[in-house]
């Protein structure tokens, strides 16, 4: 089913329950619409988040989601994980994103992170490589719609801040989405985050953003859109087409930081070939800087800065991507860097 199909079958209703928190306490202004650095596990850690809060200033971060222990209740978060939570970063609202299962689990996670700091929590619904525990998470939580009648009213009742969930269009069936809606909106879900493929589609394919518009008709939670966002032109089209109240910026923002610019007007919205090799090899340079700072040892810097390389698909860019990811060490990657200038 397509989204124009789904257009069809779903019209805006009033939710029968609908009582989520008043505008004023979500993550960002009235009026606003906001654009989000996407959760990206491996890629969105710290470092790479300073660096856009300095070149671009997001108006919304999310971690890279927090897994979940499900057996050792006095430990549900490691101690990483909890010294990376705060209510914001640099005065921008950081959203913590948990991925795990189990209702006693989850909601004890929930609360570690409150009392660590979390100002926002978001649950994950989306990942479809959540198969790290024996139990369904991320994505595949939505093999079993029916344990999350029980999850996600516990979730909010737990949570004192905003509570958002990101999720995939469905499981196998892109119109799933439409089931759940009444359940987040009876719960009191602040916003949600929708990816429109599905758990089984991977990253195949385009994200149908008919499904998009289509939910947007179907609630009046604050949808946000994500999903194959490259350019400016893409995400202007899609506030446009669906009416989303923001959008969230994953790949197309990694590859490029002034893709949020872009958007704002503050950017031009197509930078000639010799201004983008400049920008990239600039936003390049500073990685390995704050990466050098982050993490230890070369190998792993490199495997950091190598994996925000995969995310680009320029053109104009791919001979010197191609040496980039040849590089042994960082003296060789900034060597080659060199050569861009």
């Amino acid at each position: 089913m397509t989204g124009a199909d789904l257009s069809q079958h779903h019209e805006r209703r009033p939710p029968a329950a609908f009582h989520a928190s008043d505008s004023s306490t979500l993550p960002w202004q009235s009026g606003k619409t906001p654009l989000m650095l996407a959760p990206m596990q491996g890629l969105t850690n710290r470092a790479l988040r300073a660096l856009f809060i300095q070149r671009v200033r997001p108006d919304i971060l999310f971690t890279e989601f927090m897994r979940v222990n499900p057996v050792a209740a006095a430990r549900r978060l490691s101690a990483g994980d909890l010294r990376e939570i705060v209510p914001s970063e640099g005065g921008v609202p950081l959203v913590v994103q948990l991925i795990g299962h189990g209702l006693e689990a989850l909601v004890s996670a929930a609360l570690a992170a409150q009392d660590a700091g979390a100002a926002h929590v978001n649950l994950n619904l989306g990942c479809p490589y959540g198969r790290m525990t024996t139990g369904l998470t991320g994505g595949g939580m939505l093999r079993r719609p029916e344990l999350l009648k029980a999850i996600i009213p516990e979730l909010r009742r737990a949570i004192t801040g905003t509570f958002s969930v990101k999720l995939r269009s469905g499981y196998e069936d892109p119109g799933q989405i439409f089931s759940l809606l009444p359940l987040f909106e009876g719960a009191g879900v602040d916003f949600i985050v929708l990816h429109p493929r599905t758990v089984l589609q991977e990253y195949a394919g385009m994200a149908d953003h008919g499904v998009t518009a289509a939910v947007v008709r179907a609630t009046q939670l604050p949808v946000i859109a994500n999903g194959d966002i490259r350019t400016a032109a893409d995400g202007r089209r899609l506030l446009e087409d669906s009416g989303a109240a923001g959008l969230m910026l994953g790949r197309g923002a990694i590859a490029d930081p002034l893709l949020f610019q872009r958007l704002r007007g503050l950017a031009p919205e197509e930078p000639g070939r010799e201004e983008r090799r400049a920008e990239l090899r600039q936003y390049l340079y500073d990685l390995v800087e704050r990466y050098g700072k982050l993490f230890c040892g070369e190998n792993q810097v490199l495997g950091k800065v190598k994996g925000v390389l995969t995310t680009m698909d320029d053109p104009d860019f791919e001979k010197e991507r191609k040496r980039l990811k040849k590089a042994r060490t960082v003296g060789e990657f900034c060597a080659e860097l060199d050569r861009i200038g």
